[in-house]
């Protein structure tokens, strides 16, 4: 499957890691199911990139959910992606619109949302979120509906 798909970093013993943002990193592969509607969902628990002011880390987990349609993104290569973020320098809002623009561009998905909750610094925490449905479906509305309800009940918060 490996070499079918073209993936340069699924089963490879020699990945080298990045720590520059690199769009590059990213690799898909086609989707068995496309007449199937399903979310897939990541979580990056220990993501980080630099304030793009004073160069210190910021530190958040990521939440990526997708509705595919004839592309998945590979797992690996997505987690060397984001750790391409680590030496980067972008405001919070920012780094998660980059993420859903890369993904967007490499996957072409029916939905996918991309939510970022840091650690505060300075007391407070940033958590943004953006998401985006293919223009002409269905999907579409439904990520104006998420977007309009998203932060309608916010978590309780006590732990950061």
């Amino acid at each position: 499957m490996r070499e079918k798909e073209g993936l340069q970093h699924l089963g490879s013993r020699e990945t080298a890691y990045r720590f520059d943002y690199d769009p590059d990193l990213l690799e898909s592969f086609s989707n068995k199911h496309p007449e199937n509607e399903y979310f897939v969902k990541f979580n990056c628990p220990e993501f980080t990139s630099l304030c793009p002011i004073t160069g210190q880390p910021d530190f958040a987990t990521v939440y990526i959910s997708y509705v595919p349609d004839e592309k998945l993104v590979e797992s690996k290569s997505l987690k060397l992606y984001l750790f391409s973020f680590r030496d980067h320098g972008d405001f919070h809002e920012d780094v998660i619109n980059v993420i859903m623009n890369d993904l967007i561009r490499l996957l072409s998905p029916r939905y996918i949302e991309v939510w970022g909750k840091f650690l505060p610094r300075g007391g407070l925490s940033i958590d943004p979120y953006c998401n985006y449905g293919k223009p002409g479906t269905r999907w579409e509305e439904a990520a104006w509906e998420r977007l309009r309800l998203h932060d309608l009940y916010p978590e309780k918060v006590d732990n950061r």
